[in-house]
Order: structure tokens, then C-alpha cells, then sequence
């Protein structure tokens, strides 16, 4: 239990990982204060402290955000909505760097980055936006923490609904391509308010999976057959096809501004279908399991369980793929 107590500031505090922070921070004892990008209609809890910011503005996050005020760490969960390159820039960067900066200023003393496992290989823009953050926190005088989980419970419940109204699940090639170790957001969430308490977890690079083992496409889609009580139907698609979307769709996205979008979210589909969520050895060249920290108890099972039941909805949004 935190001491005083302790003063957190949290940004992106309404996807799905930032409320759990923001409910994981509170059961611990902390006073959080979130910040929040301003969209009508949402509703978010009445015991929370919002402060609705432009995180495009400098000024609006530290005048109307940050506020000069005494806060011990910064928590960002923040991620762009697409993955898009100008959304990517805009929010993986330069929102943080707006952040970061407001913070500094204050005399904030640790900042706690929720990033992700796969910008190991960046081929994507919004790799690199986060790289280029990532390299500006370590650099920026303050305690740091980058957290790089792998794939979330959420991202792989895309065939649910195909399975339950009697789909084949869509498997890439042989469906053994890559595998990730899948972990909840609960878990994401205690894990970033760990940070806050280990002093080993600060000025550290923090690969986080969920329980094991490892799972590939063909693992998972079993597992959800079994949870749903349906026989086993897969089918198979050559990951050449990925190819051709993503050749066509930028060929045609340089004639036509519109289609480029889609283009870069092609490229972001077959990333995902060809590359492990893993710890990467580069030394080795290849995706290594065993060496994929794990986190929790929370199983991918037990999510498909409550999916299956109603009880959770699909909350990939943008971020679906499949």
C-alpha cells in the first residue's frame, strides 16, 4: 500500500487497459487524476477525477492537465486509435512527448510507458512513433518505465462471433506461423502499478506475457471450439494474400489518397498474421517462448468462457483485424 498517498496522474484512461489502470491504481490506495481526450457522449465513472485535455496542444495538457500540480509518476496507456501513420505520429509520439514534457516541468519523478512487444521489429509507422518516444523518455532525466506487453485477450476474440454462428475459424498458412502469450488487461494494469512500487522495474525495457504456454492461431482457435462446445472447423488461408492486399491497396493508395489508410492498416493485418508477440533474439534470429516474462492467472480460456457467455462484448474497435 502506497504511502500518503501517493499522487498519479494517468493518460489514456479510457480504452479498456486504462481502466483497469485507473480502478488497479485506486484499489491500491494511490489519488489518480486522469486525462482524457475530449468525445461526446462518454461516460465515464462519477468517483473519478477527469480533466478532458487536447493532448495535440502542448499547452492544453499542461495548463488544463497537468496544471503545475504535485504528482509523484505519470502512467500513459495512450496508443493511437488505427495505428495509421498520421494518427500514429500524432498520438504514440507527439502526444507523449507533449506529456512528457508537461510532466518534467512539474518535477514529476517517474513515468511509466505502456508500450508493445512488437515495436522489437518495427516495419510499421507506428513502431517507430513509439520507438522515437520511447527513445526520448529514456533520455529525458526522469525514472522510466516501458512496458511491452504481448498480444491482449480483446485482440484475439475476433472469430468468437464466426464461431458461435457456425463459421470456420480463419487460420494463415498452417496456422503455426507465430505465437504470442496472451494476457488480460487486469493483469496489463497491475503489472504498470507494480511498476510504481519495484524499484526493479524501474529505468527498464518490460516485456510482459500472461500465463502460458505460448499459443499459436490453430492453439487458440481449439481452445475456443472447446470453450463454444463446437466441433472443430477450420479453414485456411495462404498468407499470400496478404501480400497481394497490401501490394494493390498501396499501389492504388498512391493514385488515390483515401485508399492509403487501408493500405497501411493491410500492412498492419499481415504483421500480425506473419510475426510473433514474443521476445525476439536477435542473436538467434528468432522468437523466443521460454524467454517471455509471464504475468497473472488470467487465461485466454477463461476470457473465451465469459465471451461465449455474454458476459464481456467485443471491444477490439479499431484495432480489429479479423
Amino acid at each position: 500500500m502506497p504511502r500518503d498517498p501517493r499522487r498519479v496522474l494517468v493518460a489514456g484512461a479510457t480504452g479498456t487497459i486504462g481502466r483497469a489502470t485507473v480502478d488497479c491504481l485506486r484499489a491500491r490506495g494511490y489519488e489518480v487524476v486522469t486525462l482524457v481526450r475530449a468525445r461526446p457522449g462518454r461516460t465515464l465513472p462519477d468517483e473519478w477525477e477527469v480533466r478532458v485535455v487536447d493532448f495535440g496542444d502542448p499547452g492544453s495538457v499542461a495548463q488544463q492537465g497537468v496544471r503545475g500540480e504535485r504528482f509523484d509518476a505519470v502512467v500513459s496507456c495512450m496508443a493511437s486509435r488505427t495505428g495509421a501513420p498520421d494518427d500514429a505520429w500524432a498520438v504514440d509520439h507527439d502526444a507523449h512527448m507533449h506529456l512528457l514534457t508537461a510532466s518534467r516541468e512539474a518535477g514529476v519523478d517517474h513515468f511509466v510507458l505502456l508500450s508493445a512487444i512488437c515495436v522489437q521489429k518495427p516495419l510499421l509507422a507506428f513502431q517507430r512513433a513509439k520507438l522515437a518516444f520511447e527513445r526520448a523518455l529514456r533520455e529525458s532525466g526522469l525514472d522510466w518505465s516501458i512496458v511491452r506487453p504481448t498480444a491482449y485477450f480483446k485482440s484475439l476474440s475476433g472469430q468468437v462471433d464466426r464461431v458461435l454462428a457456425g463459421k470456420p475459424y480463419l487460420l494463415f498458412g498452417d496456422g503455426e506461423l507465430t505465437a504470442c502469450k496472451p494476457i488480460a488487461d487486469e493483469d496489463v494494469a497491475a503489472y504498470l502499478a507494480d511498476c510504481l512500487e519495484h524499484p526493479a522495474h524501474r529505468n527498464t525495457v518490460l516485456p510482459i506475457g500472461g500465463p502460458g504456454p505460448a499459443l499459436t492461431p490453430r492453439a487458440q482457435g481449439e481452445l475456443l471450439f472447446e470453450v463454444a462446445a463446437c466441433e472443430p472447423r477450420f479453414r485456411r488461408m495462404p498468407v499470400a494474400v496478404l501480400h497481394v492486399a497490401v501490394a494493390v491497396l498501396g499501389t492504388l493508395g498512391r493514385l488515390l489518397p483515401p485508399l492509403a489508410e487501408k493500405a497501411a492498416l493491410a500492412r498492419i493485418g499481415r504483421y500480425y498474421a506473419t510475426e510473433s508477440m514474443l521476445v525476439w533474439d536477435e542473436e538467434a534470429r528468432r522468437y523466443d517462448a521460454d524467454a517471455t516474462p509471464e504475468y497473472g492467472e488470467r487465461t485466454l480460456a477463461e476470457y473465451f468462457r465469459r465471451r461465449v457467455d455474454g458476459e464481456v462484448v467485443d471491444q477490439r474497435g479499431e484495432h480489429a483485424v479479423l
